[in-house]
């Protein structure tokens, strides 16, 4: 995936509205952000405009996004992105482009979670209320929310790449890491109905205020599997947690534990290697990735 030539500006952000949304035009235009896929453009006050900008599969996504969403967010009791507009490919603009609700708060990368009950019980509502049985035309998860071990290929080379690097260097560390995602390929797969899963609840996709969560943005990825793969988010964002298991329902099983607790590791190291400098071809890095990666490196080993 690499990212279009295409400059996304304020004034392309402008022009495209008058075009297509003109009662929208008139509102401020301010830069969000930067995403992996999608630029993320503040509208007023209340709304933003989500604009692809890699080649691949963003614009599936965002379509998925325009059909999805709304009627998931009525019944999820944290605020999230709805979309309200969507925008057509034109000859400005080649691509499909959405108008969503603006979410207040800030990215748990740059404000952890710190009432670790209350943020443990937020993010159990929202779970709970997001897993719920997916149509049959639901979108499927690419490489999230299936079989773990379909990506042990990419497990491996994210260890080897975060051993070279430096990033785990104590080999009692890797041996637990190792030990963690083999207990996990072990488990027994999920046996249920495809749940719908956001795919994506990384700290930098859940906002915080006040030391607990107050948001979940960012849907792309959003899709019917393993639940198991969202509860990997419970090591990535809280300090602790037994509030979360506390309020989630269905209890999970002990091999739906097993599953989320080897998909947190391989996530580790995806935020290990992206806040080293960038993986996978993406440019840059994210700093502010690694910390929560090292703090659930450090739950994962010791429990």
């Amino acid at each position: 995936m690499t990212h279009v030539e295409i400059e996304i500006t304020a004034d392309l952000v402008r022009d495209l509205l008058r075009e297509q949304h003109p009662d929208l035009a008139d509102l401020p235009i301010r830069l969000g952000a930067k995403g992996w896929a999608n630029q993320l453009w503040r509208l007023g006050d209340d709304l933003a405009v989500r604009l692809p900008w890699v080649t691949g599969d963003a614009d599936v996504s965002l379509l998925d996004e325009h059909r999805w969403v709304p009627g998931l967010a009525a019944r999820l009791p944290l605020p999230v992105p709805v979309p309200q507009r969507l925008g057509a490919p034109s000859a400005r603009f080649p691509r499909p482009w959405l108008v969503t609700t603006w979410v207040p708060g800030t990215p748990a990368d740059l404000a952890p979670v710190t009432r670790a009950a209350d943020a443990g019980s937020a993010l159990a509502a929202f779970l709970t209320a997001l897993h719920r049985p997916a149509p049959a035309d639901a979108p499927v998860g690419r490489d999230r929310g299936g079989p773990l071990a379909e990506r042990a290929p990419q497990f491996a080379y994210g260890l080897a790449d975060a051993t070279a690097r430096g990033l785990i260097d104590d080999p009692a560390a890797v041996r637990a890491v190792r030990a963690v995602w083999d207990d996990a390929v072990a488990a027994p797969p999920w046996a249920g109905p495809p749940l719908w899963i956001h795919a994506d609840l990384h700290p930098a996709n859940v906002l915080t205020d006040d030391g607990t969560v107050r948001g979940v943005v960012d849907f792309g990825d959003l899709c019917a599997g393993d639940p198991a793969y969202d509860l990997s988010a419970v090591w990535l964002l809280l300090p602790d947690d037994v509030a979360f298991f506390a309020a989630y329902r269905p209890t999970p099983d002990a091999a739906t534990l097993r599953r989320a607790r080897g998909w947190a590791m391989a996530r580790v190291l995806s935020g290990l290697l992206i806040g080293d400098n960038g993986v996978h071809g993406r440019p840059g890095g994210k700093p502010t990735w690694a910390p929560p990666a090292y703090a659930a490196l450090a739950r994962l080993t010791r429990s």
